[in-house]
């Protein structure tokens, strides 16, 4: 049964809100008003003055750190060099003196700090596993920034290569090689691996490269050398690779 279909049931879960407020107030107002000043910070000659004086009542020593308190109940702090005569002025003046020794980080402390690198290396590890399992953004730059063109989209033909006639000619056998290869490979002819297009910018090499997919009607891959150049070693390498797998997942292709 809801608490809403009991009469008075709003009541009692707003008594419960404040009462349980209420608890945290003073929670937080005991701790206030429990908790002591911080102790004064003293130098080493501030420290002896008083030690002189009659003024401390106790030290703590801890390694060189001490602490203690003066006769009016104020808590000091300091810190102490090398002096083997501390020891002395501190029982002429019937200072009473506990001694501690240094803290040590305790044993899990310890495995801890020696197990950190090795556990944040494999969280690393396991995140950009994930990541590249995700095909998240760690996968995608080393990806290849080819565009692909659809058959359909390809519109450029030979018609419009103009002032290489002979070049045209030459790469009208890769064409038919991709419309009918069964008729090559009956004969045992094979396509060339591929086709090295050299000139100047703007000589019309992409052009006559998209002519002969328009001209076979298969897709074309367009990429520009300095989208292979990057700073980090491997990621060229890494996106010719990819390039060519995709050019495999679309053949045939140019």
């Amino acid at each position: 049964m809801r608490m809403n279909n009991i009469p008075g049931g709003r009541f009692y879960r707003n008594l419960g809100f404040y009462l349980l407020f209420l608890i945290i107030v003073i929670s937080l107002a005991t701790s206030l008003m429990q908790r002591e000043a911080p102790p004064q910070v003293l130098t080493y000659s501030q420290f002896l003055d008083a030690v002189q004086r009659g003024a401390v009542r106790r030290v703590v020593i801890a390694d060189r750190n001490i602490s203690g308190q003066m006769l009016d109940g104020t808590r000091f702090t300091t810190y102490a060099p090398e002096d083997p005569e501390l020891i002395r002025i501190l029982r002429n003046q019937n200072v009473e003196i506990e001694a501690r020794p240094p803290v040590e980080p305790s044993w899990w402390t310890r495995i801890l700090s020696s197990l950190f690198p090795t556990i944040l290396l494999i969280v690393v590890w396991i995140f950009l596993l994930q990541q590249i399992q995700g095909g998240s953004k760690v996968t995608s730059f080393v990806k290849s920034r080819a565009k692909l063109v659809d058959p359909e989209k390809v519109r450029v033909t030979f018609d419009d290569v103009a002032g290489i006639d002979e070049v045209k000619e030459e790469l009208k056998e890769v064409v038919d090689f991709l419309k009918n290869p069964r008729k090559f490979q009956k004969i045992g002819a094979r396509i060339p691996r591929g086709v090295l297009l050299y000139g100047p910018p703007g000589t019309g090499k992409t052009l006559l490269a998209k002519a002969i997919a328009g001209e076979a009607g298969v897709p074309f891959f367009s990429i520009s050398g300095s989208d292979f150049v990057e700073m980090f070693v491997g990621v060229g390498a890494a996106r010719v690779r990819d390039l060519f797998a995709n050019a495999k997942r679309n053949a045939p292709c140019i």
